[in-house]
């Protein structure tokens, strides 16, 4: 049977037509990145709407990276900041569309930096840095770029202001009304070392955000956090915190009055793996997910959304715990879909992905997890791409 030259046409026109939709669907569908920091530099990586799943992105950059310790990103995503204790910097990069990063500007500490945060509107650069002592930074922001710091607060525990106090994390509320700062006591906790201090070891500080950025101390700030306090997250809806304790395999929950006053919730401490280093809220308030150094290893929590409750969620498998590779140190739930979370696992060179059931809140590996990274990765964020809205609190 002949065909005419138009119908010809019109078969090739559709069967070229099959092709590209095949290979559409085929293709990741992107509407993350994922930035990892490594001792090699920063891995950028695309993640698949669908399953989750990583590839690898913009070429990696070393530019600005030495060492690298902590990552922080405006909440527009534009702007991306990294601690790097090698050279005691805090480096500012510009986001592009395609996830590529441009340093833009830096600021240098007198000590090393430990960990970063910037309020909701863009406006303040929180860094908490020390070695030898604690010291919370505001740096205040002009469309991303750094300027002179505005304040420098020493981190001091009232009655034993000569004590050696190491800062750990820092975390601003989604209102920009309060910000918190986790540290311990070394003169009070000190293994293998001397003890010359009967403190509390453990502490969270907080401070409610004034005019001009200015700080003030809450009522009866600071308070205690357990033994050795490792991170802090506040939940979207600004009634709640949560302190991981390295030391004693718990997590500390307290709620807020009064815009930065804790006060602990009596039921708590809660259990966690073994030597929870990182903590992270997806971007709903309702789920908690805790990650444990010791144990390779990601807990699960939904949070009561009336007491701040925190309860170890059962995944599909009977579990709680679930896997990662060795020796997760930071993690990051997905700011777009609130679908996925991340760790950085920093003896395993690599990145562990799970999906997040928005009913449940439990996890389960994403395909091909994990996912090869630099060198001894050490912290992560993530960045929303494409046209798409974005989760909130539902309450």
């Amino acid at each position: 049977m002949k065909f005419s030259k138009l119908s010809q046409l019109f078969l090739v026109s559709s069967i070229g037509l099959l092709v590209a939709t095949f290979l559409t669907a085929c293709q990741l569908v992107t509407v993350d990145y994922l930035f990892v920091a490594s001792a090699s530099g920063i891995d950028t990586y695309a993640v698949d709407s669908q399953s989750g799943a990583l590839r690898t992105g913009a070429s990696e950059i070393s530019t600005g990276v030495n060492a690298p310790v902590a990552m922080a990103v405006t909440s527009d995503y534009f702007h991306l900041y990294v601690a790097n204790k090698g050279n005691n910097t805090i480096v500012h990069y510009t986001i592009a569309s395609n996830g590529i990063l441009t340093v833009k500007d830096s600021v240098t500490l007198a000590t090393v930096p430990v960990s970063l945060a910037v309020n909701a509107a863009g406006t303040y650069l929180y860094v908490v840095s020390g070695s030898t002592s604690a010291t919370l930074t505001t740096y205040p922001l002009s469309s991303g770029t750094i300027g002179t710091a505005a304040s420098q607060t020493p981190l001091l525990i009232p009655g034993f202001t000569n004590d050696t106090v190491l800062p750990t994390g820092v975390a601003v509320l989604a209102n920009s009304a309060a910000v918190f700062v986790t540290a311990y006591d070394r003169s009070a906790y000190n293994p293998g070392g001397t003890t010359t201090s009967t403190a509390s070891p453990g502490w969270v500080f907080s401070f409610s955000v004034g005019s001009g950025g200015a700080l003030t101390p809450a009522s009866g700030s600071p308070y205690k956090a357990g033994v050795k306090p490792s991170a802090v997250v506040a939940e979207p809806a600004n009634r709640f915190v949560y302190v991981t304790d390295y030391a004693s395999n718990e997590m500390v929950a307290y709620g807020i009055t009064n815009g930065s006053t804790l006060t602990y919730l009596l039921n708590g401490p809660f259990k966690t793996g073994n030597e929870p280093a990182a903590i992270a809220v997806d971007p709903r308030g309702k789920f908690l997910y805790v990650a444990n150094e010791l144990d390779s290893s990601v807990t699960a929590y939904s949070i009561d959304l009336t007491t701040g409750t925190p309860s170890q969620t059962v995944s599909a498998s009977g579990s709680s715990i679930n896997s990662t590779d060795a020796q997760p140190v930071a993690i990051a739930a997905d700011p777009a879909l609130g679908r996925f979370v991340y760790t950085a696992n920093h003896l395993g060179n690599s990145v562990s992905g799970f999906r997040l059931d928005p009913t449940s809140g439990a996890l389960t590996s994403t395909q091909a997890s994990p996912y090869p990274s630099g060198q001894t990765p050490t912290a992560l964020v993530m960045v929303p791409h494409g046209n798409h809205s974005l989760q909130t609190i539902s309450y």
